[in-house]
């Protein structure tokens, strides 16, 4: 299982990199023909936003998997490993509960925009927002994951020192984490 899960992010990371990669080509190529001829390519701004769109809903998935999310480590690391599991236990049921929100409610917007179309391509404009459940059902299950571990006890203590803001060097070592030095 663990394959196909790194097999699915490595994939990912592919798709967001063809997505950044189309989206700059895109934006770059009508950047230039406005200046140079004045006139653009009206489909490419819309791929383009449409493409950020979906890096950006991806991306959330893929990041969320990593734990590199933004979090509250200096309150965190006040805790000791029993209060960190606890607060790793409530963060994720809040979690939870947010995707659930995010999934239930692009379910039922999904007809209202699969009945619209872009102006430009005629897209659907379901393709355009139905990422969300994509989002979503992702986040449910990387929680849920999680979640399970935590109620068996299968967490890592790596894992518990990560949401405390240490990260562990090539060494082994852990250290704290400094503001805005998340960076790997």
């Amino acid at each position: 299982m663990k394959r196909v899960s790194r097999f699915f992010f490595q994939f990912l990371d592919i798709l967001l990199a063809l997505l950044l990669a189309s989206m700059a080509l895109m934006v770059f190529v009508n950047v230039v023909m406005r200046y140079t001829m004045n006139s653009g390519i009206p489909l490419s701004d819309e791929l383009s936003r449409f493409a950020f769109v979906w890096l950006t809903f991806i991306g959330a998935v893929v990041v969320y998997h990593h734990r590199q999310h933004m979090g509250m480590e200096t309150v965190v690391a006040q805790f000791g490993r029993q209060g960190r599991l606890v607060l790793m236990g409530m963060s994720d049921l809040l979690i939870l509960g947010c995707a659930v929100v995010l999934t239930h409610g692009t379910w039922k917007q999904l007809p209202i925009n699969a009945s619209m179309n872009a102006p430009v391509s005629g897209l659907s404009m379901a393709w355009v927002y139905g990422i969300g459940l994509f989002t979503g059902a992702g986040i449910i299950l990387i929680t849920l994951e999680r979640l399970l571990r935590l109620a068996t006890g299968r967490i890592t203590e790596a894992e518990i020192r990560g949401f405390g803001g240490e990260i562990e060097d090539l060494y082994g070592t852990a250290d704290k984490v400094k503001a805005g030095d998340r960076g790997e």
